[in-house]
């Protein structure tokens, strides 16, 4: 605070108060100390704060991108089984409260109801092409995008990576849109100011400043984790919205926050701008990711491992198992190698693998530095193409037959190493990953939902979507009425009757 000189006043020295000269010769005592011990001054009437030196202003880069930010609003369908009889902690015949017969049938399953969400995002073009969070918009039926200026537009799903957790969609509109520029998040230091931007009511855009906490954070959502941590706030509602620097480049997509209270605590993650091009180039093109892949399960070197196996250092990965027809199947790879490098890159974490090899093209040459026996060893795996995560579990018309076939409504991703990763699952567990449940399905009705683990189908262990796929087939042609499926979800497993409906 800046500080203002002792001022005379003239009214003051014409006080006939007797009292006067004591007042002055007080006055005259405390300038005499300030002159020979240091300054004190007194202010009367303070001035006016001016602005602080070094704090930077958003307004400008607020005002320019702001249009190009969105709400995202979704529809999703819900019928997923919630009966109370049977359920864990529910005593059997328990009676219903009348609130809840509202959304019940009499078998106390969920009657279908619409269920609605909202997340942010941001234009990357001008034709209308929109980049959001994959959660933000899975299992909606229908997708409505909110400009900044009102406007409502429903919008096209081109594709969604839930690895990485974004989404692209695609609106029409006969002008031209207002839109951001991705900039470069490998420049941006810890402690750099930061614009968290969202649109999460509809009402415009929302703004948030703070800065970067951290690079690199792995939240253990995914096996491509490489969060920017900022203590911008990340309200609901903003996921999905788009993190810029001082120069109005995005550098992130505001994807998620920690939270043990409920509420911000200054904690939120950011996926790094360089994730978010490689992905919607992917998606715009393919509509889908195309990740590369070796065929081999891994697990971290701990100190321990080390040790047992005559490492100096607890680095590297081990090879668990090697996938049969795997790209790795191909070549000398052996259970029990430590793979140390790949492409000259040190393997610092286990999972610098996954990453390099799913930014890796399939075709491509990886060069593998390995120890096998306490000895250096040199393997080379042409990278093959991951397996496709969203194998549908349901059947069309086959051969022409009169009756349309069985239809589940599962979409199922296969047990590769970077998902059984990601699950904390063992290199010995089968089954297939529930990726996504179509809305009023059977498989919806039966309370499959996404995430769970199917590793059975009756009796019979399963390992890939084609083999449900094939027994749901035969069921067909059995004439069954349902297929019995064991399914694995929180650590609790349970043999579930999804009905066969033609």
């Amino acid at each position: 605070m800046r500080q203002q000189p002792i001022r005379s006043n003239p009214a003051a020295s014409q006080n006939t108060n007797p009292r006067a000269p004591l007042v002055k010769r007080s006055l005259a005592a405390a300038l005499a100390v300030a002159l020979a011990g240091g300054a004190i001054a007194a202010q009367t009437n303070p001035a006016p704060v001016g602005p602080l030196a070094g704090l930077p202003g958003f307004s400008e880069v607020a005002e320019r991108v702001t249009p190009a930010v969105v709400n995202v609003q979704v529809t999703s369908e819900s019928g997923r089984s919630m009966a109370f009889q049977g359920h864990p902690g529910m005593p059997e015949n328990m009676p219903v409260p009348e609130y809840f017969q509202r959304f019940f049938d009499e078998r106390g399953q969920a009657r279908p109801h619409r269920v609605q969400g909202q997340g942010s995002g941001f234009l990357v073009d001008a034709a209308g092409h929109i980049v959001t969070n994959n959660h933000v918009i899975d299992g909606a039926t229908q997708v409505t995008v909110v400009l900044n200026d009102g406007s409502s537009h429903q919008a096209r799903v081109v594709g969604r990576d839930a690895k990485t957790d974004l989404a692209l969609l695609k609106i029409e509109v006969d002008r031209p849109l207002a839109y951001v520029e991705l900039g470069d998040s490998s420049k941006a230091r810890v402690g750099d100011w930061v614009l968290a931007v969202g649109n999460p009511f509809g009402l415009g855009g929302s703004v948030n400043a703070g800065i970067i906490s951290a690079r690199g954070r792995d939240i253990h959502s995914g096996p491509y984790d490489d969060y920017l941590q900022i203590d911008a706030a990340i309200n609901r509602g903003n996921s999905g919205g788009p993190l810029f620097d001082t120069a109005g480049r995005v550098i992130g997509v505001n994807t998620a926050i920690y939270s043990p209270t409920g509420g911000n605590v200054g904690i939120g993650f950011a996926i790094p701008v360089e994730t978010v091009r490689q992905v919607v180039t992917d998606l715009r093109e393919n509509g889908r990711v195309a990740r590369g892949w070796l065929g081999v399960n891994i697990q971290e070197v701990t100190p321990e491992l080390a040790a047992g196996l005559g490492l100096e250092e607890a680095e590297g990965v081990v090879v668990a198992d090697v996938v049969p027809d795997g790209p790795a199947s191909q070549t000398d790879l052996r259970v029990g190698d430590v793979i140390l490098s790949a492409n000259g890159t040190r393997l610092a974490s286990y999972k610098d693998l996954p990453r390099l090899v799913a930014a890796t093209r399939a075709g491509a040459p990886m060069k593998l530095e390995l120890r096998r026996d306490g000895q250096p060893h040199r393997v080379t795996v042409t990278v093959g193409s991951m397996p496709s995560e969203d194998s549908q579990a349901s059947l069309g018309n086959d051969g022409g037959q009169s009756a349309e076939p069985p239809r589940l409504g599962l979409h199922l991703a296969p047990l590769t190493p970077e998902l059984r990763l990601q699950r904390g699952l063992n290199a010995d567990q089968t089954g297939v990953l529930v990726a996504r449940v179509e809305p009023n399905s059977p498989a919806a009705k039966a309370g499959i939902e996404p995430g769970s683990l199917i590793s059975m189908v009756g009796a019979e262990p399963i390992a890939s979507p084609d083999q449900l796929v094939e027994a749901v087939r035969k069921a067909a042609e059995e004439q069954r009425k349902a297929l019995i499926l064991r399914v694995e979800r929180d650590g609790r497993a349970l043999f579930v009757a999804v009905p066969l409906t033609a």
